[in-house]
């Protein structure tokens, strides 16, 4: 965060100081007042349960001097009618005072983007100063709050914007306009809400529309919907992916015993070898993609690899650990659609040991399709695990789909405990569902 004090940053959002407007921000903007720092923001939200404005005082013991809100509070407060239009207002500011030694890169696709970012904001951080979308905060509120985490010494801005209706990403990348713009794939997720795939390639191009100019697209090869938005920028564009027309091409792609890859990147004039820490063939195309994006800001291959070799992922995305009795847990509870969840039990597959065990939760946002698409993950679940447990009543589709192989149980209680019995030394358990079934506390539970 820039610093401002409380004068200039009505002037920015259109609002009115209560208190000393003398007082400066100097820490970066943050929703929870227990997360705030020394000299920071704290946006206050008045919502249906919860009124944010009443925690103003708790913000101030871990280091707030201020509130962005619509009433006053205990702290000097910037009120505003929209609280959310102004923090959107702010970051934009922001970053046009930082944009002239900023290089901004923006990604989405309908899998992929928390890890792939994981991935690209290692890449960039060997280059310098790197911002980045902690987890996947990639709303209208997540952006621009990562966006104010961005200040004089910043050289890389990487934000991960989501999407769950027309227009998102345009009014996210409006907020500040990448240089780069990756897109790695079109699949399901948020596929009741758009209706179709060809609806969600529209919502996700808007992001190549967004580039500033002169910006570098970056498009998956072997997505033909992804590569068709070559068409909606003059600019430059790099590819990757399998394809042989692509620019980054991924080949010569193994899995170790724990299924881990090992493949090579090749471009037009280089190619450098990989091996990635993290389990799942389709890291090695996220891996591709952040290269790709790493390449058209001017990262030698060479530096991308080394880089990839020691990077880490945001927690609940393919965790591999060994439990107590020999267990081994593939946790990727953090979310699921029904692409992730194809490669998570690729993933699963491959990992060497007994048993193979998916736990696998309900999948959101499907629409008319959601049961259909339940089933189906769970016949292909049976075809690469040799128990699938559907965890509650909505998953449970998935246990109708895979036969013989399934067990339907009725809420994470139940699957912990059905767990503790079952689980013998060298089997392998995966852990997957969309965010709001909670299966993270069925992989603790085991832990």
């Amino acid at each position: 965060m820039i610093p401002l004090s409380l004068d200039e940053l009505a002037v920015v959002v259109g609002g009115t100081v209560v208190g000393d407007g003398a007082v400066k921000v100097t820490a970066p903007a943050v929703l929870d007042g227990r997360e705030a720092e020394p000299g920071g923001l704290f946006v206050a939200f008045a919502g249906e349960h919860v009124d944010g404005h009443k925690y103003a005082e708790q913000a101030a013991l871990a280091g707030a001097v201020a509130v962005l809100g619509s009433r006053p509070t205990a702290l000097p407060t910037v009120v505003v009618e929209d609280a959310e239009a102004a923090l959107q207002a702010l970051a934009s500011h922001v970053a046009a005072r930082l944009r002239d030694g900023l290089t901004v890169v923006g990604l989405t696709g309908s899998q992929g983007k928390t890890s792939t970012k994981d991935l690209l904001t290692a890449v960039l951080s060997t280059a310098g100063p790197t911002v980045a979308t902690i987890e996947s905060l990639n709303n209208e509120l997540g952006v621009p709050l990562t966006m104010l985490r961005a200040d004089a010494t910043t050289r890389y801005l990487v934000i991960e914007m989501g999407a769950r209706r027309m227009g998102d990403i345009a009014r996210l990348a409006g907020l500040v306009p990448p240089d780069v713009a990756v897109v790695l794939n079109v699949g399901q997720a948020h596929l009741g809400e758009f209706g179709s795939r060809g609806a969600i390639a529209k919502a996700k191009g808007e992001l190549v529309q967004g580039l500033a100019s002169g910006g570098t697209a970056v498009l998956n090869a072997d997505d033909p919907r992804v590569v068709a938005m070559r068409a909606l920028t003059d600019g430059p564009v790099l590819t990757f992916g399998r394809a042989e027309h692509a620019d980054v091409r991924v080949l010569d792609l193994v899995l170790d015993r724990l299924g881990r890859p090992s493949f090579t990147l090749r471009t037009t004039n280089d190619s450098a070898s990989v091996v990635l820490p993290l389990v799942g063939a389709h890291q090695a195309f996220n891996a591709a993609a952040a290269t790709a994006a790493g390449l058209a800001v001017g990262v030698p291959l060479e530096v991308v690899a080394k880089a990839l070799a020691a990077v880490s992922l945001s927690k609940w995305r393919m965790e591999l650990c060994e439990l107590p009795g020999g267990v081994t847990l593939l946790n990727d509870s953090f979310n699921a659609n029904p692409d992730s969840a194809r490669a998570a039990l690729d993933a699963l597959a491959v990992i060497e040991g007994g048993r193979r065990i998916a736990v696998l939760g309900e999948m959101l946002e499907l629409g008319e399709e959601s049961e259909a698409e339940h089933y189906a993950i769970g016949e292909y679940a049976a075809s690469r695990a040799d128990v699938v447990v559907a965890v509650g009543t909505g998953a449970w589709p998935i246990a109708a789909g895979a036969g013989d192989h399934a067990r339907a149980l009725r809420d994470n209680t139940a699957a912990v405990e059905w767990l503790r019995r079952t689980l013998t030394p060298g089997d392998v358990v995966l852990v997957k569902a969309s965010r709001e079934a909670r299966l993270d506390e069925v992989a603790a539970a085991l832990a």
